[in-house]
């Protein structure tokens, strides 16, 4: 049975990650968030529906928290065969109003959480030959807008590393995907999922069905690039 690893598995698209590997797919999902509380609701309602689930507790900014994760997985489920990574903060507004430590903080999450957490299952992934590391972006990876400057620099810096990272690693037989979405209906704006100006939006189960069928691709077979935006959405 395989096993995904799920960064930013707490809420929005991550949680229906969770949900539709470990439940519709029955796979073995390990969630990883800062919010321990939300991540033991989802994960018991994964285990009360017959999923094999592991949640950990990491702040993927952090070296030793990353490489934990790899740890608790493997001694846990024994293999980890891929891992998803879905965390990722924004924040619009003019650039001039930015601090230096919210753009140390952005960037942290959206490329070096990415970065550290690639780096720590690929030791794995190169000794055994196979594996698949699936980023979550965004449209922004490819177009900018105003008031989005940082944000925007990190999901193209995000974008960058995923798509060297894909040519250094296929020779070890290990594939790297990139889903783009849209505008999506989260409270990723600090504003409700529900709010009646999202309701055209993407629903994040439909990022997390793109997410299951990326992973059941046939393992010749490299999904380099994936964007999704709703029928609404003037880009």
């Amino acid at each position: 049975m395989q096993t995904i690893i799920i960064t930013g598995a707490s809420k929005g698209i991550g949680r229906e990650i969770g949900w539709i590997l470990g439940v519709e797919a029955k796979l073995q999902v390990v969630l990883v968030a800062r919010q321990e509380a939300d991540l033991e609701f989802l994960a018991k309602q994964i285990q009360e529906r017959g999923g094999k689930v592991l949640a950990v507790r990491a702040d993927i900014t952090q070296e030793a928290d990353c490489q934990r994760v790899v740890e608790q997985t493997l001694a846990r489920f024994g293999n980890i065969d891929v891992i998803v990574n879905n965390a990722g903060i924004g924040s619009f507004k003019p650039l001039e109003t930015f601090s230096a430590s919210e753009f140390d903080q952005m960037f942290g999450v959206n490329v070096k959480g990415t970065f550290l957490m690639s780096r720590a299952v690929l030791p794995y992934f190169k000794e055994r030959k196979s594996g698949l590391i699936i980023s979550i972006a965004s449209d922004v990876s490819k177009r900018t807008f105003a008031n989005g400057s940082l944000y925007c620099a990190s999901k193209f810096a995000q974008d960058a590393l995923c798509s060297a990272l894909r040519k250094e690693v296929r020779p070890f037989g290990i594939r790297v995907s990139v889903i783009y979405p849209g505008i999506t209906a989260t409270n990723f704006d600090q504003t409700s999922p529900q709010a009646e100006h999202k309701k055209d939006w993407l629903n994040p189960y439909e990022i997390a069905k793109a997410v299951r069928y990326v992973i059941e691709s046939a393992p010749n077979v490299v999904i380099d690039e994936m964007t999704i935006h709703p029928l609404s959405q003037d880009y």
